[in-house]
């Protein structure tokens, strides 16, 4: 399953495995599933067209979204209420990890999602939406050897403590039947204090689950710094900021935190604000040494897919091939799955 590089101009997916670390399942399903998906359930849409519907749970280009707060009202929204049922759910799993490993040749894949976003507010219950994921994946491995897959469930900064906590207990439930770690999504609120998560997070390292914390990707860069210094999670979503610190950049390349990089996503939101900007930011993180990844944070909502993102990054320079190349190697090094 290590990658090797390959002398074509592009990258191909014939050519070379690939391992997916950061792909949220409300944006990793097609339009047109989704679609279906929502009629056989008899979800009431706001459109009955579905061209329309396709712009609904979609990011149309860079700069139509200003923030992480508008793609979770806006788009993140229907996805999830179209996967809030067992039967929605197993489908939505199988079928993105059959479609990454054939369209993409992703033979590692993490797929993260929020259970409690899905049970339409205690209307379903959560062990049997975390039990349909689990039956998603292993028809998926069953079907496909040569992949792995392991799931993360998500905490959310707009719940409060307890919704949280129950979200963690599950993790803790289900971690011999493929939930490999937790993760804090959501977007920035003033509220939400990440000091109050502090032993919730550390008890689940010792507990055997892994750790990556949505930080350094809007907000307060003082929060990045409390989490790596206090959790020390094993891998880190997005956390471009820490670019601006040359002290957190340090302990991230000494604790050996590892950043999942989501390119197209990054551009989509205006984490970063251009090119330019994201030249700068991924170079400086790389040539000091931080530990990088490559993924797609959910590719049917972004428009993109691995390849894409990997071709990206080469045609626009940020990264050469061999670049690329070791952080390819990074993402297999840096799984949650054993």
């Amino acid at each position: 399953m290590n990658p090797t590089p390959d002398q074509h101009i592009h990258y191909h997916h014939k050519h070379i495995p690939l391992a997916e670390l950061h792909s949220h399942l409300g944006g990793a399903v097609d339009a047109a599933i989704l679609w279906t998906t929502a009629h056989e359930q008899g979800i009431k849409l706001p459109t009955k067209d579905y061209w329309e519907f396709e712009r609904m749970v979609t990011v149309q280009g860079t700069g139509t979204l200003q923030n992480v707060q508008q793609l979770d009202q806006e788009k993140y929204r229907w996805t999830e209420l179209i996967q809030s049922s067992p039967l929605a759910m197993e489908a939505a799993v199988h079928g993105t990890l059959g479609g990454a490993y054939r369209a993409n040749h992703i033979v590692l894949h993490e797929i993260r999602y929020n259970p409690m976003k899905r049970n339409r507010g205690g209307e379903q219950d959560l062990d049997h939406i975390i039990m349909a994921t689990v039956r998603g994946m292993e028809k998926a491995l069953l079907e496909y050897p040569e992949i792995k897959a392991g799931i993360i469930l998500c905490l959310d900064r707009t719940f409060p403590f307890k919704l949280n906590e129950i979200i963690y207990q599950k993790a803790k439930r289900y971690h011999s039947r493929g939930v490999v770690g937790i993760d804090l999504a959501g977007p920035f609120v003033q509220e939400f204090q990440i000091k109050d998560y502090i032993d919730l997070f550390c008890e689940a390292k010792q507990q055997g689950l892994a750790l990556t914390l949505h930080t350094g990707e809007e907000g307060l860069l003082e929060e990045m710094r409390l989490i790596v210094d206090e959790i020390e999670p094993h891998r880190i979503g997005h956390g471009v900021l820490a670019a601006q610190d040359k002290r957190l950049m340090q302990k991230l390349i000494e604790k050996g935190i590892v950043l999942e990089l989501c390119p197209t996503s990054n551009l989509n939101v205006r984490i970063l604000k251009n090119l330019a900007d994201m030249k700068r930011v991924y170079r400086m993180l790389h040539e000091t040494g931080v530990s990088l990844t490559i993924n797609t944070d959910g590719p049917e909502m972004h428009g993109t897919n691995l390849w894409k993102e990997l071709n990206f990054l080469r045609d626009n320079e940020i990264f050469s091939r061999e670049e690329l190349n070791r952080l390819i190697e990074n993402a297999f090094r840096a799984t949650f799955i054993k």
